[in-house]
């Protein structure tokens, strides 16, 4: 049990530096112009996790998969509406939204209850591939409406 405590505390420490460092990267990106690249390389870099599956133990039923696929579209949306562009001197950059910070630390806030909560339920490798296809079902539909946006704005 006191291993479990040990897990689950190190994990939330970790994805609370990950929303740290991807709230700095959020601001950092906003002051360069954005592109298609750095839109669409993301997701497809974090597609690599799904390895993760190949080990059994990580491996969750596909009721759960689809759970937590739909969970992670649901908070995309809070993203999506938060994420818009703007041109500026020809080019297309990403508006700051303080709202995004904020919706931010309240979806990591909501992730680490979840992940305390469904760590004393189920094994940590399944809470962590539960929680990997959260994550990827809330940025790739993210990303997919920031580039649907980019080159909306783009052809205008």
């Amino acid at each position: 049990m006191e291993e479990m405590n040990f897990w689950i505390i190190g994990s939330s420490i970790l994805a609370i530096l990950m929303g740290c460092l991807a709230m700095f990267i959020r601001m950092r990106a906003a002051r360069k112009p954005a592109t298609v690249k750095k839109i669409i390389l993301p997701p497809l870099f974090m597609s690599t996790g799904f390895l993760m599956f190949l080990y059994p133990q990580a491996r969750v039923s596909w009721s759960e998969a689809m759970e937590a696929l739909i969970v992670g579209v649901v908070f995309s949306l809070l993203l999506i509406r938060t994420s818009s562009f703007e041109r500026r001197t020809g080019d297309i950059y990403l508006k700051r939204s303080k709202a995004f910070i904020i919706i931010l630390i309240g979806l990591l806030l909501i992730r680490i209850f979840l992940k305390i909560y469904l760590g004393q339920q189920i094994s940590i490798e399944e809470t962590s591939g539960l929680f990997y296809i959260l994550a990827f079902g809330m940025i790739a539909p993210w990303r997919i409406a920031m580039y649907v946006k980019f080159k909306k704005l783009q052809t205008t």
